[in-house]
């Protein structure tokens, strides 16, 4: 149980009032250990994934080193710079810092891809002291001379895993290689590859490490249950856990746009409102359908792993794994969403006979054997089940490694496919 609280962490009052305001007395194991090294002006290398309150971390003491060292914005500048790799991560972030800075004089934009840039430019162009932006944009207004960086202070790179995996880290280089050398660097990732270690490294200097893994005590707060069901009555499967009313919140997952899209479509024939988010859809209409899944709108949203990074949206009661996802690290992000702040969800996650060997990856990952409900129409015989891991390590046992490696997809590809 963490003792410290918010008052000990020296932050100014309008911070003190505004986290006051937000009903947060108790700061979180990362919040506890970064703030104080943040406002001496520390870089900071923090392995911490989304649930773990890491935006407030960063926030905080950004906002407060940005108050108490006042300066004139520059015309098309930034003071501090929070790279994002999803669009509904920028817009939660700059929200967060929009909460946390109520009190204070803070000038804030946020710009990523999907909308048009008019807006952006336009509020970029008297300056800002935080700028939340994804790589793709970001790069476009720094090309077209909106934007400039060279007066920045404090750099923030959130997520650097997600950014490997989907494909910017190339984007990032060339942002960092634009920053003035002399600056306050922050560098968040739930995973450290090699790649992003060599990225760590050349963007850090002398850095606090925070570690802040909180898959098992996350796991500890979530009732998790796996239904044995055929593919072709997954469908059935999924309008039967959805009759029960305790599911007033569901994210769903699939690991395809496709299936994410077929799962609305689907929901719609049985009365269920849902929609999907996912990267074929536009920036409004994934917004839009965030925003009523907030609100109450709709019961059920339908995700892809890389739309749904980095949403937070409190009283989701449960994560439904409508297809288990093929990288182990996947199902602790998915089953995150629900049990939040302390509160406890339900993750259920339907296997079919070709996911039974994800299911075992995850379990060895979690080291937590997952319950099998089997009080369910469709319910599959555990022997069918075991017949197919059966098979799987005959298959690894005659040296067929590489073809099992490809049906799992790498790191790199196996998520991005699906976005």
């Amino acid at each position: 149980m963490n003792t410290a609280t918010f008052k000990q962490l020296n932050l100014i009052e309008p911070l003190q009032r505004a986290v006051m305001e937000e009903g947060y007395t108790h700061p979180t194991p990362i919040q506890e250990r970064a703030i104080p090294s943040l406002l001496e002006g520390r870089d900071l290398l923090g392995c911490a994934q989304t649930g773990t309150g890491k935006t407030a971390a960063f926030a905080l003491p950004i906002i407060q080193r940005l108050t108490l060292q006042r300066k004139p914005l520059s015309p098309r500048g930034a003071r501090a710079l929070i790279l994002t790799p999803t669009r509904e991560l920028a817009a939660q972030i700059d929200e967060s810092f929009r909460v946390y800075g109520k009190h204070l004089p803070l000038r804030r934009a946020v710009v990523f891809g999907g909308v048009g840039q008019y807006p952006q430019v336009k509020a970029l162009s008297g300056g800002v002291d935080v700028l939340v932006a994804t790589p793709g944009r970001l790069l476009d207004l720094m090309g077209q001379k909106h934007l400039r960086l060279d007066h920045l202070e404090v750099f923030v790179l959130d997520e650097a895993d997600r950014m490997l995996d989907m494909g910017f880290i190339h984007d990032v280089r060339r942002v960092i290689a634009a920053l003035p050398h002399k600056r306050q660097s922050l560098f968040f990732s739930a995973t450290m590859p090699r790649e992003i270690v060599a990225l760590a490294d050349s963007m850090v200097n002398d850095p606090v490490k925070v570690s802040v893994t909180p898959s098992a005590t996350t796991v500890d707060r979530i009732d998790q249950r796996v239904m044995f069901v055929s593919r072709k009555n997954k469908r059935d499967l999924l309008h039967h856990v959805l009759k029960d009313s305790d599911v007033s919140r569901a994210l769903v997952f699939t690991r395809t746009k496709h299936g994410a899209n077929k799962v609305v479509k689907q929901l719609a024939g049985t009365n269920v409102r849902a929609d999907a988010i996912h990267g074929n859809k536009s920036q409004t209409s994934r917004m839009n359908a965030l925003e009523d899944f907030r609100r109450g709108k709709i019961r059920v949203l339908v995700a892809t792993d890389i739309a749904a990074r980095g949403i937070d949206v409190d009283g989701i009661t449960h994560v439904i794994n409508y297809d288990l996802p093929n990288i182990p690290d996947s199902y602790v992000h998915r089953i995150g969403r629900t049990a939040r702040a302390g509160a406890e969800g339900i993750a259920i996650s339907f296997c079919d006979q070709e996911e039974a060997p994800y299911l075992t990856d995850i379990q060895k990952l979690i080291r937590v054997k997952v319950p099998v409900t089997e009080d369910h129409p469709w319910h599959v015989p555990t022997s069918l089940i075991e017949t197919r891991k059966e098979k799987e390590k005959v298959t690894r046992g005659n040296g067929s490694r590489r073809g099992r490696r490809k049906s799992y997809g790498s790191r790199r590809t196996g998520v991005a496919v699906t976005a």
